[in-house]
């Protein structure tokens, strides 16, 4: 991490399904990535960009940044002097739990825009971190549930996937599932196309179309959601980067950081101290 950078991942024991991610980063760039949750980025100070999909759009104080599961997106430095967030990571079926009640919408939900400008969510999200921090289960909890269906009633709805136009859609899911079961080993490109039936640059053109990133990008991302499942699991980091098909743990520590902003180590610590908190409440508890 560069100099004056600093990032804690971690939960909250008494706030299930949401994982928390307080940064300042000033030369830290992420690669594209998906996350499995969505994604709630208060920024504080500074300014982040990132691509969204095929746009480029920024964050600043007081606006957020939203995020929907499986939406490649990057993120960098807008200004020389970086940006500072507060992020909350909330489970898919949690924040559609939440729609239900709130939007009575029942199915796929999300947010239909990448940055909203409200202020007074914003200091929602940085008071869930602070009721988290001080082990205010009730705030946290009441201060999540807040947010969520704020920002669902002003920028949420339902998400339908996009219908695959592509002629080659099927090309793309088929090879899509080669590579999650050959993750450690995959084929290359030209050897996949030629079992599929199709040329190498008719598949990159149709696994871009459909999933957002070209097929080794998607790979990396893969690996990393993979490794993550790992962790958490209890898997030495080095064992993880082995199963999912990287060389070595540093190759999977540079990897990792693009994606999650720790690396796997500090990911996992965090992660343990968590379920320790959970299994030795402490005395006093009931």
């Amino acid at each position: 991490m560069a100099r004056g950078e600093r990032a804690r991942y971690w939960q909250y024991a008494d706030l299930p399904g949401v994982d928390l991610l307080y940064a300042h980063y000033i030369q830290k760039s992420f690669s594209r990535h998906t996350h499995e949750s969505f994604v709630f980025a208060a920024v504080t100070d500074g300014v982040e960009a990132f691509h969204h999909g095929d746009d480029l759009v920024r964050a600043g104080p007081g606006q957020i940044a939203l995020v929907n599961p499986d939406t490649p997106h990057t993120g960098y430095a807008a200004v020389p002097e970086g940006w500072t967030y507060r992020t909350i990571y909330p489970d898919a079926e949690l924040v559609r739990s939440i729609a239900a009640d709130v939007l009575d919408l029942r199915g796929p939900a999300g947010f239909v825009q990448p940055v909203v400008d409200d202020p007074y969510a914003a200091r929602l999200v940085v008071g869930i971190h602070r009721a988290a921090e001080e082990g205010n289960a009730l705030a946290a909890d009441s201060l999540l549930r807040l947010v969520t269906a704020r920002l669902l009633r002003s920028h949420g709805g339902r998400v339908r996937p996009l219908a695959p136009r592509a002629a080659g859609a099927r090309d793309a899911a088929r090879a899509r599932a080669v590579l999650e079961e050959r993750m450690a080993d995959p084929p290359t490109l030209e050897r996949l196309a030629a079992d599929l039936g199709t040329s190498p640059f008719a598949l990159l053109r149709a696994f871009r179309a459909a999933y957002g990133m070209p097929p080794h990008t998607w790979l990396t991302d893969a690996r990393v959601r993979r490794a993550r499942r790992l962790l958490d699991a209890g898997t030495p980091p080095a064992d993880a980067a082995v199963a999912v098909g990287f060389t070595d743990q540093p190759h999977l520590n540079r990897h990792f950081t693009r994606s999650v902003g720790v690396p796997p180590g500090a990911y996992q610590r965090a992660r343990g101290q968590a379920r320790k908190n959970v299994q030795d409440p402490g005395p006093g508890t009931p």
